[in-house]
């Protein structure tokens, strides 16, 4: 099993973070590493608030799971979290990402850059796919997507799932989870995107 963590906007979503950890726990697919990283001071350089966080509270997960709710993609810590995970800290390194749409932002629409079995695991249902190249799409097709975890999927060398609350199931997570962790290390992330400073 994977150590994992869980980045979330906990004023908003925390039902689901704690339906997903009761679910990997029930079904033995990951160990939740999640800690609460809102006493962090935004007064701190971008760099001591990410050693801090990728260091203290990521600790020794490997992938991080990313909650999409309706207020998540404005909640600096989500960033803070995001950002960390995709950094090579000098105690642990970069993490495996998967997103997971919640209910009430799931558009029906998902990447999967893990080619035929993740799509006949997680989609057998979908007939036809379109690949997406242009920011101004993934904003359409994502309102409620984190800006940094966009700045991403337009890489060629990035891998990152996203998937739909509905979609996941013990088979599902547990092949998504393993790929992320499979491939974090060859994941070139695009860490350019200044990190945020206040919520909006």
């Amino acid at each position: 099993m994977h150590k994992v963590f869980i980045s979330y906007h906990h004023s908003s979503d925390q039902e689901y973070k704690d339906l997903l950890v009761q679910f990997g726990k029930n079904n033995s697919i990951f160990i939740d590493q999640s800690v609460d990283t809102g006493d962090i001071s935004d007064s701190l350089s971008d760099e001591q608030i990410r050693r801090s966080i990728r260091d203290n509270y990521l600790r020794d997960s490997t992938v991080t799971i990313v909650l999409v709710g309706q207020e998540t993609k404005r909640r600096k810590h989500v960033d803070w979290e995001i950002y960390s995970s995709m950094h090579d800290g000098s105690v642990n390194k970069r993490s495996g990402i998967v997103v997971i749409n919640l209910r009430g932002v799931s558009s029906g629409q998902w990447i999967a850059p893990y080619g035929d079995q993740e799509k006949n695991l997680l989609y057998p249902d979908v007939l036809s796919w379109v690949h997406i190249d242009q920011r101004v799409e993934f904003e359409r097709r994502f309102p409620y997507m984190p800006d940094r975890i966009i700045d991403n999927l337009l890489k060629q060398n990035v891998t990152i799932s996203v998937t739909s609350w509905d979609r996941i199931n013990n088979l599902s997570l547990e092949f998504l989870i393993d790929s992320a962790f499979d491939n974090r290390f060859s994941c070139q992330y695009d860490l350019n995107r200044p990190m945020r400073r206040a919520n909006s």
